[in-house]
């Protein structure tokens, strides 16, 4: 029997999480704008543009995850072992990040733009187009399929690949009608999460000049001031959310799966040698140059050529220290409400409240240009009730207490990373049996004591895994915080962007190598425990 007060916490839990879904059907709802202008000129090419962004995108990281992931899982060859840490580096640095070091490369001046102008390839160096937009967030994205990939290519049975073998079965053949379609519900969900990375992106579409959906809703509402019209775009890009969301339900609940058996010998790798170790190694070498060792190599030549580490601009670090206090204050508040979510729903029956816990994973399908602004309304509307009861108790009003500071950005992180916090919990929880909790209570231990005494330390590295992935990400994010922050604050990623916008990024470097350096943290220990299961679980 569940505790009134656990019932209690996951259903407020759930409807925070909704606050921002309504709020945005209420503002959407609330006039009609200039929609005639929105449905003629703007929907009809932002939609195209993010139609072709997300399948390019999807398609590129679907084939380079999935295909790294076999060759390192089935095959040894020179520099294996590497590739194993390097490929997932990627996912450190964020798409904006790398959309900027791109384009300095392939413009007229730039090193790559120079020396295609000079073999006559120059239709090659317009990066600011679609195709440029694919290349660069393909190469930075395809961790997730990776990662997701080759966890369950490594718990594939070593019986039925031998069987295939028998039967005279090819490398290929057996990767393409066994591997891979044993692998399907992961990579649905991997790819998933990188269609979702890709509609949240603003600072590379709008360097690149793609007008996409998320685009549109950011341009209507802070250059046009419409706010009715951004939310009827932002409902638009819900509707296309809840469309990927159902693809990949069905992809990984239309079919049955078996053959996967964690405790069985897996299968050996064969070794490569000659001319298919040097493809293999190719095509490992290729995804991490592009998606990693080139972009990081810019920012340190960049640091070091200017002299930024050494004369540094002292609003850096400031600025760092704003980041770092929201981030830890929003890891911090997601690790409480996720595992206490977790806790709460541990052996829960009822599809009501086990629908509360799925709904909490819905933050992070938002992009978080369209979680800023469905937080705007519930924000003010919390000040205001706080002004309410200033004015009623002291006299007077305090203004805006939390939409108007790093509070706003701090609740948008929270919504956003929640479901990873919940998902990690739940993961960890699920190696712990019910029969120790049954035993405690049986003994008479009360929830707190079979919490502190018996899951929390069981719980601790889920917990550590889960504050380093949500901080990292609190750093990385861009869309919420630029949308959100106060006015007189900025954090690395809106310093960076400042400078973008300004055309003068070089000048930003040292912050974005700062993120960088803090991105390979979470990145390298997703390589070392393999595990595409840690942000996968988030949302399932």
């Amino acid at each position: 029997m569940r505790s009134p007060l656990a019932s209690s916490f996951l259903i407020l839990l759930a409807a925070l999480a909704l606050a921002p879904i309504a709020s945005l059907l209420y503002i959407a709802s609330g006039g009609a704008g200039d929609w005639n202008h929105l449905a003629a000129y703007v929907l009809p090419p932002a939609f195209i543009n993010t139609a072709i962004l997300l399948t390019g995108v999807g398609l590129i990281a679907l084939v380079t995850g999935t295909g790294t992931a076999w060759l390192v899982t089935t095959f040894d060859f020179p520099g294996r072992g590497i590739f194993v840490w390097l490929l997932p580096l990627p996912l450190a640095i964020p798409t904006y990040i790398v959309a900027y070091v791109y384009v300095d490369l392939f413009e007229a001046f730039g090193p790559v733009g120079a020396a295609l102008r000079a073999v006559g390839l120059s239709s090659l160096t317009n990066i600011r187009s679609v195709g440029g937009a694919i290349f660069v967030m393909s190469f930075v994205l395809y961790p997730y399929v990776y990662l997701a990939a080759r966890a369950m290519f490594i718990t594939q049975s070593a019986a039925m690949i031998e069987m295939a073998r028998v039967a005279g079965a090819s490398r290929l053949r057996m990767m393409l009608d066994i591997a891979v379609p044993m692998a399907r519900p992961a990579l649905a969900t991997g790819t998933a999460l990188v269609l979702l990375e890709t509609l949240n992106d603003v600072g590379a579409s709008e360097y690149l000049g793609i007008q996409t959906l998320t685009i549109s809703i950011f341009t209507t509402w802070l250059n046009r001031g419409n706010l009715a019209n951004a939310a009827q775009i932002a409902c638009a890009l819900l509707a296309l959310v809840i469309v990927l969301f159902a693809i990949e339900r069905y992809a990984r609940q239309s079919r049955s799966y078996v053959g996967i058996d964690r405790s069985s010998r897996p299968a050996p790798r064969a070794m490569l040698k000659g001319a298919r170790a040097a493809w293999a190694f190719a095509a490992c070498a290729v995804p991490i140059l592009i998606g990693f060792i080139i972009p990081a190599a810019s920012l340190i030549n960049e640091v070091a050529s200017r002299g930024l580490l050494g004369n540094a601009d002292p609003t850096v670090f400031r600025h760092a220290v704003t980041t770092l206090r929201y981030a830890a204050f929003a890891t911090i508040i997601a690790i409480a409400l996720g595992f206490g979510a977790a806790v709460a729903a541990r052996g829960i029956r009822g599809q009501f409240l086990k629908s509360c816990t799925n709904i909490l994973a819905i933050g992070y399908a938002l992009p978080g240009t369209v979680l800023a602004l469905g937080l705007l309304s519930p924000l003010v509307s919390i000040d205001e009730a706080i002004n309410w009861v200033t004015s009623a108790t002291v006299g007077k009003t305090v203004g805006l207490v939390i939409a108007g500071s790093g509070g706003a950005v701090i609740a948008a992180y929270v919504l956003r990373f929640l479901a990873i916090t919940v998902g990690f919990g739940q993961a960890g929880l699920g190696r712990i049996a019910t029969d120790l909790d049954e035993a405690a209570r049986i003994a008479g231990a009360r929830p707190i004591q079979v919490l502190r005494t018996i899951q929390w330390p069981l719980l601790k590295p889920a917990v550590g895994g889960a504050a380093l992935l949500v901080f990292v990400d609190c750093l990385k994010e861009l869309p919420a915080t630029l949308l959100l922050r106060p006015l007189n604050a900025e954090t690395l990623s809106t310093y960076i962007y400042q400078f973008a916008t300004r055309g003068n990024f070089e000048e930003g470097a040292l912050a974005a190598l700062m993120i960088v350096a803090a991105g390979m943290i979470p990145a390298l220990w997703l390589a070392h425990f393999g595990g595409g299961g840690s942000r996968s679980a988030a949302r399932q």
